[in-house]
């Protein structure tokens, strides 16, 4: 409710932590990946919190939801703590159910990933694909960010820019500042002249 809110609690969020860090073999799936988002969105670093997190999803992975994987994912990379073994969890199991994913969670997973700098190619494969197909129920800011991330990490989808591009270009009056610089930065970073963005 907090982190929904937007309202710090610094003194709560490091009673939670403790009291949480104590009790997370009893956490379901959906607990420990609202515990881990309410503690990015608030941006308080609890990094013995994250440890324990990351140890007990990576036993359960397979009983997250898609959101679930996601905003773990989003929740880690907005603090820059890093879990390799969680993360190659996520990737191997978003690989597999990667057509349940919505926009945002397929515009967050990548962004995480890229975030941390971590290269998972068959997941970006899949993330490029199933995004080809629903780019159309994009956001300016999922449209940004879906570029941003496979140029940090350069990993070039001509058939997903090509899609970016052009649902861009028929939006282009909604896209904020920053997510017009974070297009043109991935565009011109992968080398992609594209005229229906640039003139």
């Amino acid at each position: 409710a907090f982190a929904t809110l937007g309202v710090p609690a610094p003194r709560l969020f490091e009673a939670i932590a403790r009291d949480t860090e104590q009790r997370i073999c009893n956490f379901e799936p959906q607990g420990l990946a609202n515990t881990a988002w309410a503690f990015a969105t608030l941006g308080v670093p609890a990094p013995v919190l994250f440890d324990a997190i990351a140890r007990e999803s990576e036993l359960c992975i397979g009983s997250f939801n898609t959101q679930g994987l996601a905003n773990t994912a989003w929740a880690f990379a907005t603090l820059g703590m890093r879990a390799p073994q969680l993360f190659d969890a996520i990737a191997r199991e978003s690989e597999q159910r990667i057509g349940e994913f919505n926009p945002q969670e397929l515009t967050n997973t990548a962004w995480a990933f890229a975030t941390l700098g971590i290269s998972e190619p068959r997941l970006f494969d899949a993330i490029a694909r199933a995004s080809e197909q629903r780019i159309g129920d994009f956001t300016p800011q999922g449209l940004a960010n879906t570029a941003w991330a496979f140029a940090t990490l350069s990993i070039n989808a001509p058939q997903l820019i090509d899609a970016i591009a052009c649902a861009s270009e028929h939006r282009i009056d909604d896209f904020k500042p920053q997510e017009l610089a974070n297009t043109a930065w991935a565009f011109a970073t992968l080398g992609i002249s594209e005229p229906r963005l640039f003139d």
